[in-house]
């Protein structure tokens, strides 16, 4: 029998990555593998992503010009890269060189997805630019990534299905298949609209043109009904899906939006970039056993989990794991960064 998935089962495979404070054995385990990425400023050092030891000993053997100024101490377990280039451009240079010369001698397979997007890298407050590094390799330093979700619904009557049972729930939910042609998930399901925010880029700005990209959703519906609702907050610890070698460390901040759309089918997702295969509407019902087949990609179902919370599907009444799941789902990201701010306003 195949195995089917719980919620709790769904939020660890989103959120792997243990908090020290509630799993310090587990988590004490996983840094014997991992060195701290720090930063220094006039208040100290501070960390700023996780990294395996695979990229450390590939550090040490790259030729020193690529590195320039480089603090390796094996038994705190962390490494200090380019703090002594004095600008944010000079730093998104040098480790744009370096990410490339790995790419050029075929160093790690995640340099495959290669895409010619820089994301952004914060400094202690969040406030502060650091250096932007190519989106395919900000996973071997572990540094914070971010992104927008989008879930498209419609909103119906309670109706009898086939058999003359009532529905539960009166919502309808766009959902894509991934390409079979991507790197990282193919054929799996998503929310309705995702994607990378890149350095500078409004989260607002990016869902918008992702959702011509992916969906070709109008922008003019965008701006006048989509709605900001929150964040998403996980560790991700990669697996052989997500393209490349599994285990690298991935804490993630996703802005969510949700947008309802008009029951008569006026407008409706549909492919345009070759991202997706096709659009599905389905139930919440019908939602509910995708995941628990596992058929969902792993932090699409996370953030199709939030939605079910905001809008009162899963509860404490009828979800066991409902405080896990809104705890994991805005857990606390450890390296500094924008969504520090965001948690706070919320």
């Amino acid at each position: 029998m195949a195995r089917r998935f719980t919620t709790i089962d769904l939020v660890n495979k989103c959120d792997g990555f243990p908090q020290a404070e509630k799993e310090p054995e587990r988590f004490a385990q996983l840094m014997e593998g991992l060195y701290t990425l720090v930063w220094e400023d006039e208040q100290g050092p501070f960390p700023i992503g996780y990294m395996p030891q695979s990229v450390v000993d590939a550090l040490a053997q790259t030729p020193a010009e690529l590195i320039g100024h480089m603090n390796v101490e094996p038994a705190k377990r962390t490494v200090s890269l380019f703090t002594h280039l004095k600008t944010e451009a000079e730093r998104t240079k040098h480790i744009g060189e370096l990410t490339a010369y790995w790419r050029t001698i075929k160093a790690f397979r995640i340099l495959d997805g290669w895409r010619n997007e820089l994301w952004p890298v914060y400094g202690r407050n969040g406030d502060k630019l650091l250096f932007s590094m190519e989106r395919a390799a900000i996973g071997l330093f572990g540094t914070v990534r971010y992104g927008v979700h989008m879930t498209a619904f419609t909103r119906h009557s309670a109706s009898d299905d086939d058999e003359g049972r009532k529905s539960q729930y009166d919502l309808r939910i766009w959902v894509p298949k991934r390409a079979a042609t991507k790197p990282n998930y193919p054929g799996m399901l998503d929310n309705t609209v995702a994607g990378g925010l890149m350095t500078d880029e409004d989260p607002f700005e990016c869902i918008i043109r992702e959702a011509d990209e992916e969906a070709s959703l109008p922008e003019a519906v965008m701006r006048a009904h989509a709605k900001e609702v929150g964040t998403v907050t996980y560790v991700y610890i990669t697996d052989e899906r997500a393209g490349g070698e599994p285990g690298y460390i991935y804490p993630e901040c996703q802005w969510v939006y949700d947008l309802e759309l008009p029951v008569d089918g006026a407008i409706v997702p549909c492919p345009k970039d070759g991202e997706v295969e096709s659009f599905a509407q389905y139930t919440v019902e019908e939602i509910k056993e995708q995941l628990a087949q596992g058929l969902w990609k792993p932090n699409c179902a996370l953030v199709m989990l939030d939605f079910f919370l905001r809008h009162g599907v899963l509860t404490p009444e009828n979800e066991p794991d409902y405080k896990a799941l809104r705890d994991r789902a805005h857990r606390s990201i450890p390296f500094p960064g924008p969504h520090q701010t965001y948690r706070l306003k919320q």
